[in-house]
């Protein structure tokens, strides 16, 4: 089953149309690839502070039930070790600027430092649907689990 979904999307940077406007790079590919629109190379050292890296687009998806979220590239975080400053980063529905990506080198310090080139793709863009639940305030829940009031590290124990 597929659903097609409208979202706008702004090109902020026009080298983006050389480089590849964001697309899906295999017919069941989760995420969109985000170029570095940078200027000039930029070099990342092992465990400095993250840098915001600007992708160059902008996206309007406008529906309280939709999110994005901007997500390392998996060989550039396990090869590389470029990951995102943040681990994960989230675009509300209602965000409508420019998306950055938040770019941190985890590898140790005194390794080789990474240089991303302008128009490298570093991140990916992945859109997810959100619940958007009710709250009811309760002095109990309306019902027991198995698990109970087990906390942090309680399944599989046997306790």
């Amino acid at each position: 089953m597929t659903t097609a979904t409208h979202i706008e999307l702004r090109i902020m940077d026009q080298r983006l149309q050389q480089w590849g406007l964001p697309r899906y790079q295999t017919d069941m590919a989760a995420g969109l690839d985000l170029h570095a629109c940078i200027d000039e190379p930029l070099e990342l050292l092992p465990q400095a502070p993250a840098l915001l890296i600007p992708s160059g687009i902008a996206v309007l998806m406008n529906d309280p039930h939709m999110a994005a979220i901007v997500l390392a590239r998996s060989g550039l975080g396990h090869r590389k070790g470029l990951i995102l400053g943040q681990s994960v980063g989230l675009i509300d529905a209602d965000y409508c600027d420019q998306i950055f990506i938040s770019a941190w080198l985890r590898t140790p310090p005194g390794s080789e430092p990474l240089t991303i080139q302008p128009g490298d793709r570093i991140a990916q863009l992945v859109f997810v649907p959100i619940l958007r639940p009710t709250f009811h305030v309760v002095e109990e829940f309306s019902t027991q689990t198995g698990r109970g009031l087990g906390g942090f590290g309680s399944t599989g124990t046997g306790t």
